[in-house]
């Protein structure tokens, strides 16, 4: 099971980002929208020293992702690229959203549960319906939202490829929370 820990949106914190870089997580998203582009950057490259295993995405801009040479989430208004540009990440808001971002290399199911201000969460029967209709192969596809070790195991499904994450990461002990997501 692959785990992306997103950044909380606090700021460039060195040691709390080292610490959810080393605790076993697969790939590491900077979601901070009040850095500049220069401060992003050096945060991406400080990231890809610290952790060159785990796999990076930068949040909204593809000046950044460009030049530090990670992956793009791109957010929902965030115009289509030309494909191979850079690894490519969109949410998935809803269904209907699957023809247009299929080419996409990953995209994020959200939100599963409940979660503070993201609107109606999808709810496991929905998702793994939706997951069901699927074909075996595509983009990478991971649950974000609400999700966190406890509630992991009902939204297993062979096509899901993992969990995207903020809270459970930031909060505690983020080793132990990784070695409970993979129980």
């Amino acid at each position: 099971m692959i785990l992306l820990a997103i950044t909380p949106g606090l700021g460039f914190d060195r040691v709390s980002w080292r610490t959810v870089l080393h605790a076993g997580v697969d790939e590491f998203m900077i979601r901070e929208k009040d850095m500049s582009a220069r401060h992003l950057l050096e945060a991406a490259r400080w990231c890809q020293d610290t952790a060159p295993e785990v796999r990076l995405w930068m949040a909204g801009r593809l000046d950044v992702a460009f030049a530090a040479g990670c992956g793009l989430h791109a957010p929902e208004v965030h115009p289509d690229l030309e494909p191979g540009l850079v690894p490519l990440s969109r949410p998935l808001h809803d269904e209907s959203q699957w023809m247009a971002r299929r080419t996409s290399d990953q995209l994020l199911i959200s939100p599963i549960f409940a979660t503070p201000g993201k609107g109606a969460p999808w709810g496991w029967e929905r998702c793994r319906t939706f997951l069901d209709g699927l074909p075996a192969i595509g983009p990478k596809l991971l649950a974000l939202g609400g999700v966190d070790p406890f509630n992991a195991p009902l939204i297993m499904h062979p096509r899901l490829a993992g969990i995207a994450a903020i809270r459970p990461f930031w909060g505690g002990d983020p080793a132990r929370t990784v070695a409970r997501f993979r129980e």
